[in-house]
């Protein structure tokens, strides 16, 4: 007993002492971190194209807003961008030399070559919101509405400056692929070529062919942040502006927009509105509160209540200001937060409230233990003849269709 020896614990105090250790090893964490991070980045950016439906709600809604506006102003076109507006091309030529600006209105001074232009304005509006060419309609409507917001700068609004950035934003992006004229394309030629064996590329074909597709997706998805983060920028920095005046932290702010006869389209709505002071009081402080909270909430499920209540906002400001240009370009512009699962469900949903109006009589249901059902598509005309499609067959489609969308 007395010649044995105690076990010592094993003990750390005999490892040498290295300044600075754990500094280190909080170092090394943290450029771990760091890389994780930059990795999920380039993942997001190079991995798939984002918010494909929403750059296809963009295109859609910035291209019928445009031709709108073109079709209303289109009796006082000449008034205001035409050769006998009161901004002469001379006086515009002498600002462009100012600030950089440049339109292809003032290339010639005749008129027919100004309703030419207008012509083709409203033919690239409607091709774009329809989504034909769109790769190359997007370059032409960017062209557009820089020409018409540089004719007569002084005639624009916030909604023509937000409809400007976003034309130029949208020439990045990928916005025809989704409800346009070219994904119908697409599809119909990736249907008659369904059966025709996939032609073998080359090592270096196949390598530009990837590297096109990185290059497209990667500028599609910085678009469609640079979309986001203009939009976050219009509302914080409008609240931070808001708060710091007087009438805004007073709540008579929306009392004074309401009695100014240059923003009263129907007087009688805006006097009836006016007279609930505390209304107009609490609506002012929401506005304040939402557009400074914006940029914050997008990351939860709170952006639905803020995007539904801005939603209102705008609709509001369209009916009781006369801004309908500008709510609509706002409007367009909150659509690029919603995820594309809620798109996609969209469909669905129509075909729901459409069968709870009774507008749309589902076919007669097939027999119990029948192995056929009715086929789906344009009706069977009276006399002609249609195989039926094997209950079995349309099963495994339906679940390939769901997982597809899933």
């Amino acid at each position: 007993m007395g010649n044995e020896q105690i076990p010592q614990p094993p003990s750390t105090a005999a490892a040498p002492y290295r300044p600075g250790g754990q500094e280190a090893s909080v170092t090394g964490t943290a450029h771990r971190w760091l890389l994780d991070r930059i990795g999920e980045l380039w993942t997001l950016l190079t991995d798939r194209p984002i918010s494909l439906y929403a750059a296809s709600v963009l295109r859609i809604g910035y291209g019928l807003l445009y031709l709108v506006f073109l079709l209303r102003e289109f009796p006082h076109r000449d008034e205001i961008w035409g050769p006998g507006s009161p901004w002469t091309p001379a006086m515009a030529q002498q600002l462009f030399a100012q600030t950089g600006w440049n339109s292809v209105l003032l290339l010639s001074d005749s008129r027919a070559y100004f309703e030419l232009c207008y012509v083709a304005a409203l033919v690239t509006s409607a091709l774009f919101m329809l989504g034909w060419r769109t790769r190359a309609m997007s370059v032409l409507f960017a062209v557009v509405v820089t020409s018409f917001h540089a004719r007569s700068i002084f005639m624009t609004d916030g909604g023509d400056n937000l409809i400007l950035l976003m034309s130029l934003y949208l020439v990045l992006t990928a916005c025809g692929r989704r409800w346009s004229l070219d994904a119908r394309r697409q599809r119909r030629r990736a249907a008659r070529a369904s059966d025709a064996p996939e032609p073998v590329r080359g090592l270096y074909a196949q390598q530009l062919h990837d590297a096109r597709s990185t290059l497209t997706t990667v500028v599609h998805n910085c678009g469609i942040l640079v979309i986001a983060a203009q939009v976050c920028f219009l509302y914080g920095s409008a609240g931070l502006y808001k708060i710091q005046g007087p009438t805004w932290g007073g709540g008579t702010a929306l009392h004074y927009a309401l009695n100014l006869e240059l923003f009263q389209p129907w007087p009688a709505l805006s006097h009836f509105v006016d007279a609930y002071p505390m209304a107009v009081a609490i609506a002012g402080y929401v506005t304040v509160l939402l557009q400074v909270a914006f940029p914050f909430v997008l990351f939860g499920r709170l952006k639905y209540p803020v995007l539904t209540v801005l939603l209102g906002m705008h609709l509001g400001i369209a009916v009781l200001l006369g801004l309908p240009l500008f709510s609509g370009a706002m409007i367009v512009a909150d659509a690029v937060f919603l995820p594309d699962r809620f798109y996609a469900f969209l469909p669905h949903l129509w075909r729901r409230a459409v069968r709870r109006t009774g507008l749309w009589h589902p076919g007669p249901a097939p027999a119990a233990g029948s192995a056929l059902v009715p086929p789906q598509g344009r009706p069977v005309p009276p006399g002609s003849m249609q195989p039926a499609v094997p209950a079995q067959k349309d099963t495994a489609a339906a679940a390939g269709l769901a997982s597809e969308q899933s």
